[in-house]
């Protein structure tokens, strides 16, 4: 039988390395989502995580691999977790609210900003979006399903852009249930299959 003593001894060190790494993937995601890959930098996201700079490089390497977690737990988990026929409006939603707390509803306003990073990390971000249009192709029944998920993705990023990254008014203040009312009858018509948003 083991001495009582040693589980307390080792237990909050593993409590308190889970919890700094949490709190490094959701300082990291916000930052993305609020500045881009390239200008957050690892002492801002570690200041904001209130963690020493040193272990973000000890839980996740490089900024690069970072930015891979944040598409894992988020964009990734979006894609798993979400029936196809709501992902349009769960991501559109996400970006129109992205001052929420939940993290993965962010995937997409991080995507925003750090596609063009010149960083190897902006690959991962690149995949992420090709996963979205396939997911989205299959709504359609189209023989250019394709070119139809590509459209809306391209729409729905450049709503994204319009709001989070430019700020224009009157979008960046509009009311999410107002844009996704416009928005989400129109993609029903292009995609041939996404229904039209619930009432709230």
């Amino acid at each position: 039988m083991a001495n009582s003593a040693d589980v307390p001894a080792g237990s909050p060190r593993r409590r308190d390395a889970r919890a700094t790494r949490r709190r490094l993937l959701e300082a990291a995601a916000d930052l993305f989502a609020e500045r881009g890959y390239d200008a957050a930098t690892v002492r801002d996201i570690a200041d904001r995580a209130g963690a020493n700079q040193a272990l973000l490089f000890r839980y996740f390497g490089s900024k690069s691999a970072l930015l891979t977690e944040v598409m894992a737990h988020s964009g990734q988990e979006q894609l798993r977790t979400t029936p196809p026929e709501k992902l349009l409006e769960t991501a559109l939603r996400g970006m129109l609210t992205h001052h929420g707390k939940e993290h993965h509803d962010r995937s997409l306003a991080v995507y925003l900003r750090s596609v063009g990073g010149a960083d190897d990390g902006s690959e991962t971000v690149k995949a992420l979006g090709e996963q979205y249009v396939a997911v989205l192709a299959t709504l359609s029944g189209a023989e250019d399903a394709a070119l139809r998920a590509d459209l809306a993705m391209a729409w729905l990023l450049g709503i994204g852009i319009m709001r989070v990254v430019v700020g224009r008014e009157p979008l960046a203040g509009a009311d999410p249930d107002a844009v996704c009312g416009l928005v989400l009858g129109l993609l029903e018509q292009l995609l041939d299959g996404v229904p039209e948003p619930e009432e709230r």
